[in-house]
């Protein structure tokens, strides 16, 4: 507003209570008209948001109960600032919501998992790379494999080519020998199998093999 001389009126920061110029005035609220300057906005953001308070970040002064537009605050907000309140007021909307991460580490897109209650959906697509992971495992997605499945292999043994291993044994009826995990096909006689490791075993029941063996449900 100008004066009776021509020159626009400086009103002071909330905070600091220094004079700005109305170019220099930040509104951070459209539910009230207080102003600060750039730096005492960008102090009083960044300090809430690092206490660890919510997303909601109130006006500075003691007797307003508003709360703060980020989009109004931007233009005295660095941008990380602006960027990290933007992502906690995201993540706030998620509260109470089941959520699940990208399993690539060059995406990690969060995402609510929509599962209305039942039972989890496993294939899932990831809606930031299109890439397809398991939402019940946490990993790219197993083709061919299921995740009880998968939970048994080791850290080794879940490249691709090791997923088509296991799906072809399923489909096989192969055994893995319990001491060595070697995948055995059998294709005649009898149950008593004898591995390359040289470990005796049962191939219907799996069981170390025992000269009475009685009651194995592939007798």
């Amino acid at each position: 507003m100008a004066g009776a001389d021509g020159a626009q009126q400086h009103h002071p920061c909330s905070i600091c209570m220094e004079p700005m110029a109305p170019t220099a005035a930040h509104r951070g609220g459209g539910a009230c008209e207080h102003a600060f300057c750039a730096a005492c906005l960008s102090g009083h953001v960044r300090a809430k948001l690092e206490c660890g308070g919510g997303a909601v970040v109130r006006c500075p002064d003691a007797s307003c109960a508003a709360a703060l537009d980020p989009e109004l605050c931007r233009g005295a907000l660095p941008s990380e600032v602006f960027e990290r309140w933007c992502a906690k007021l995201c993540e706030s909307l998620f509260l109470g919501a089941r959520c699940t991460y990208c399993p690539f580490p060059d995406c990690s897109e969060m995402m609510v998992a929509d599962d209305d209650g039942e039972e989890c959906v496993t294939q899932s697509e990831c809606h930031g790379c299109r890439r397809l992971f398991c939402a019940r495992c946490g990993v790219p997605w197993h083709a061919g494999v299921t995740c009880e499945e998968f939970a048994r292999l080791g850290d080794g043994e879940r490249a691709r080519e090791d997923l088509l291993l296991v799906k072809a044994a399923r489909e096989g009826n192969w055994k893995r020998c319990p001491r060595c995990r070697f995948y055995v096909e059998k294709s005649s006689g009898c149950l008593h199998i004898t591995c390359r490791c040289g470990y005796e075993f049962c191939y219907g029941c799996g069981q170390q093999w025992q000269l009475i063996h009685d009651g194995c449900p592939g007798a």
